[in-house]
């Protein structure tokens, strides 16, 4: 800060780097859109910070004095160096950027929650997701999604991250044959038509509903409705609290069958840097919690 108590501006020093490469103070008015005899006074508020003449006026044009010689490169340089951290900052708000999904029961939100606290400057934001729209991690809609595997994505696209596992549990309607039952095996259930998905497409899929007859269903409340009327019965991860909620309902420990796994999925070749802290946190966070 110099006598004036004042900061050297950079709006002046581009105007001098302009009036330079054209030395002549009209051309470079037209150049930097500005009215000749506002530039000229800008650049006498220049001079007078630096306490020296830096440019030489004629009637044909303008010519740099010893100062304005030496100053010229400084003041090149200190543009650029602007630039670049202005280009900096830029890149770093754009890559501190995410999208999260997340599918059916699942609560990401402590890791969400530390994920802010890690990182205070980015933009995070989550979005939900019904399993018909597992798609959004292809398309773009999101960066991340946190879901139950299997997932109908092609795994040479996708870059997979276990978090945790669930045991399984079957819903039943109360009164029905299983319902006083401690427990039930995978062996008892082998024998149960399950209804068709068309997005499961693997053995022991997260959501199973079985029962002769039944229709395809996407709608979770629709499932349940069709468990609460008898017309099927549910297996799903113990984690999914929302069959807990109907009193019609009971739940009955699954022995024998393979856990439901939490996984993190995300595209292969994404450079987003806001992805690899969301897999820290979600492994730290979200796998301590269900252990």
């Amino acid at each position: 800060m110099n006598d004036l108590g004042q900061d050297l501006e950079l709006r002046l020093v581009r105007y001098f780097t302009v009036v330079a490469a054209h030395q002549h103070f009209g051309r470079a008015a037209a150049d930097l859109h500005v009215a000749q005899p506002a530039l000229s006074r800008q650049i006498q508020r220049l001079e007078k910070y630096l306490g020296a003449r830096l440019l030489d006026r004629a009637p044909k044009g303008t010519r740099l004095t010893p100062a304005g010689q030496k100053f010229l490169p400084r003041a090149q340089a200190l543009l650029q160096a602007a630039r670049q951290a202005e280009q900096a900052v830029r890149a770093q708000a754009e890559t501190e950027r995410i999208a999260i999904g997340y599918v059916e029961d699942l609560v990401i939100t402590a890791a969400v929650r530390e994920l802010r606290r890690r990182y205070p400057d980015a933009e995070i934001a989550t979005r939900y997701l019904s399993c018909r729209d597992v798609g959004a991690l292809s398309d773009k809609r999101v960066d991340a999604l946190i879901a139950r595997a299997p997932l109908p994505l092609a795994a040479d696209d996708v870059f997979t991250t276990p978090l945790y596992e669930e045991p399984r549990m079957l819903v039943v309607p109360r009164g029905h044959p299983l319902a006083d039952r401690t427990s039930v095996t995978a062996e008892e259930l082998a024998g149960e038509e399950e209804a068709p998905c068309a997005f499961e497409t693997a053995d022991w899929t997260s959501y199973r509903i079985l029962g002769a007859g039944v229709p395809p269903i996407e709608s979770y409340e629709d499932k349940l409705e069709l468990v609460a009327s008898g017309r099927a019965i549910a297996v799903l991860p113990v984690g999914d609290r929302r069959s807990s909620l109907r009193p019609d309902l009971v739940t009955v420990p699954v022995q024998g069958a393979p856990p439901s796994q939490v996984v993190l999925v995300s595209r292969k070749g994404d450079s987003n840097p806001m992805i690899r802290n969301l897999r820290q946190v979600a492994k730290a966070v979200l796998t301590a919690r269900a252990a």
